[in-house]
């Protein structure tokens, strides 16, 4: 760029060797263009247990980012802080049920514009390394997995069953086109692509990675392949063709040289180093301790391994898009995937940043770039929440209910095209003729709560499976049962048992319910546009028990900043502000408060809709600080 000095700090660790112009030099991005191959022959490169890259020594110093979780207005922000920190590598995961939310529909736009971020990557300085899955964990839904995939009665996730080979086929064969191009070897930032995710910790067929493996090769996937697993997992997770890189939290002895027995003379690399953790409902936020971290960073960095930081940020799991983990119990995670990491979830520093930073610039021998200013965050003050619509009053207006025989869980519902419903509730309503003893059989998933005409009666979940239900006056009355799946779980091996909804008979006084009117709300944003313009809205009232739609209004005068919203004295629900779907809330914690973008708030009038389960509040608050629970140190 002519009459501009720009820097570009080496991107090869060994300090004693020159930096290069093929390598030291990133190319204009600005298009693809023939000229951007020139002087690109080698690539990532495996020799002698280092990496090469263009044939020179080179430590990966990475960080992993989401760009799903991340608002793309910032997406620059948070690699340029990478940058600051002294990282030379982003890694990320892509996510097919994102990607293809309806079968054969495929979106890469907006927030999902996979070639923009790996353009931004570029720009910046960073090398990438694309962990396309199919299958990614990462505390996301069903690990990534679209859910329409279990429409199929016998669906083997994770293997080389027909009906799931096919759909990834389908799948890559789009997604390819999008990644091939973006190749180091094409003047692209790739220079490594990851095989699946943690197979190791799943293993059910020893066909299945060769097939994932294959089916990069053969849509042009040229650069380094690696697998990434747990020790535990490591044996069982690689594939021949693809470096094995391992994933932990604290350096046992002997844990990196656990990776010389599965392959020798190979480069050593942490694919994921846990810089945090992650939390679920009902327990604590959990942290690690920073100087405990960096101190495990440098001893691997003295032992010549590579590193990604997972997370370096850790972004949010907007809308309904949370895991969950089921070992001995349910465990649904929180909306907030703030991790504990460098960054905070809003992209602030945190100590660990600091301390990295410092930690990183000795091991490269030269001044890093200075961190970019932090955003200030904007506290609005008190939100009223004035109005609102009950639940039964906006069913009639707004929803055609499917009529059935027996319960159908959400996947197989006929909606979207017959792909089912992904996420939200489900409203299950049928008629009874008396009270008695309400069993679900465990087929609840994962919640419900029940309601005999409006009059709420109790809730069954995973440990309540069964109510008393009154007797009533006679003749009918509907039972209710608003279902709400809080997040299929994403890593394990009951992936394939993730159907929600009601997944079986529920009875009454043992005879089996039938002949339902089931009700979608996964709340899209064509639903919660038309519902800006029912009838029926009211002022709310002094007390008032959902469900229920409660809307407001935030005022801004000024450019709008990020803020997060508290929601004290509401019990559990969901909050959409503008359209956009923040994510869950629920009083028992840890989380207090839901992340609201700047770049999501408009000067003047911002509607806030949210969608109470039970108890209201009558006001939200804008603070400028988090509350993400009381802590507890990672052990």
């Amino acid at each position: 760029m002519a009459g501009q000095s720009v820097y570009y700090p080496c991107l090869l660790l060994a300090v004693s060797e020159p930096c290069e112009n093929a390598v030291l030099l990133r190319f204009n991005w600005s298009e693809l263009t023939p000229l951007g191959l020139w002087g690109r022959t080698h690539g990532l490169q495996t020799e002698n247990s280092e990496f090469l890259l263009e044939g020179m020594p080179f430590r990966i110093l990475g960080g992993s980012m989401h760009y799903f979780r991340v608002p793309r207005e910032y997406w620059e922000d948070r690699m340029l802080k990478m940058r600051a920190c002294g990282l030379n590598t982003l890694t990320t995961y892509v996510p097919w049920n994102l990607h293809e939310k309806e079968r054969g529909k495929f979106d890469f736009s907006k927030n999902l514009d996979l070639r923009a971020f790996l353009s931004l990557a570029a720009k910046n300085g960073l090398w990438v390394i694309l962990r396309p899955g199919p299958y990614i964990c990462s505390e996301w839904d069903l690990g990534g997995l679209p859910s329409w995939l279990l429409q199929d009665p016998e669906m083997r996730l994770r293997t080389t069953y027909k009906g799931f080979t096919e759909a990834v086929d389908a799948y890559f064969d789009r997604l390819m086109r999008v990644v091939v191009p973006f190749q180091y070897k094409k003047g692209g930032p790739i220079i490594a692509v990851q095989v699946e995710n943690e197979y190791g910790s799943y293993a059910k067929d020893p066909n299945y990675m060769n097939y994932v493996k294959m089916a990069l090769l053969n849509r042009g996937i040229v650069e380094l392949l690696m697998t990434s697993d747990n020790k535990n997992g490591l044996s069982f997770g690689l594939v021949d063709g693809a470096l094995a890189t391992v994933n932990f939290q604290k350096l046992e002895p002997g844990l990196l040289k656990s990776l010389d027995t599965v392959q020798k003379d190979q480069p050593k690399m942490v694919m994921e180093y846990w810089t945090g953790w992650f939390d679920n409902w009902g327990g604590p936020h959990y942290v690690f301790d920073a100087d405990e971290m960096v101190n495990t960073v440098e001893s691997i960095l003295k032992t010549g391994a590579s590193i990604n930081l997972y997370m370096f940020h850790g972004g949010t799991n907007f809308g309904f898009m949370n895991g969950a983990l089921e070992a001995d119990e349910y465990k649904s995670d929180v909306t907030s995937y703030d991790y504990d990491a460098v960054l905070t979830e809003a992209g602030d520093y945190t100590s660990k940043f600091f301390k990295l930073r410092q930690l990183f610039s000795m091991v490269i021998g030269q001044p890093l770039p200075l961190p970019p200013m932090i955003e200030s965050k904007a506290s609005y003050g008190a939100i009223l929440l004035h109005q609102y619509i009950s639940l039964w009053d906006v069913l009639p207006a707004l929803l055609q209910p499917i009529k059935s025989e027996f319960p159908v869980n959400m996947e197989n519902l006929h909606l979207n095209d017959s792909i089912g419903q992904p996420y939200g509730y489900v409203l299950y309503e049928t008629v009874i003729f008396g009270g008695g003893h309400l069993h679900s059989r465990d087929h609840v998933r994962d919640r419900a709560q029940v309601f005999v005409n409006t009059m709420y009666v109790g809730e069954l979940d995973y440990n309540s499976v069964e109510l008393s239900i009154p007797e009533g006056q006679q003749g009918f009355r509907q039972l209710r049962l608003l279902v709400e799946n809080r997040g299929r779980v994403n890593y394990g091996l009951a992936l394939n048992e993730q159907r929600k909804g009601l997944i079986g008979d529920i009875f009454l006084n043992k005879t089996p319910l039938r002949n339902f009117k089931i009700y979608s709300l996964e709340m899209k944003p064509a639903f919660m546009k038309s519902l800006q313009h029912v009838s029926g809205w009211s002022s709310v009232p002094d007390y008032f028990v959902g469900p229920a739609f409660f809307r407001g209004r935030l005022w801004i005068e000024q450019q709008p900043q990020d803020t997060f919203l508290k929601l004290q004295g509401w019990e559990k629900g969901v909050v959409f502000v503008n359209g956009q779907n923040l994510g869950r809330y629920w009083k028992i914690g840890p989380q207090e408060t839901l992340y609201l973008p700047g770049p999501w708030l408009r000067r003047g009038g911002n509607e806030i809709v949210i969608f109470e389960e039970r108890t209201a509040g009558r006001i939200i608050q804008s603070v400028d600080i988090p509350y993400l629970g009381r802590t507890q140190y990672v052990d």
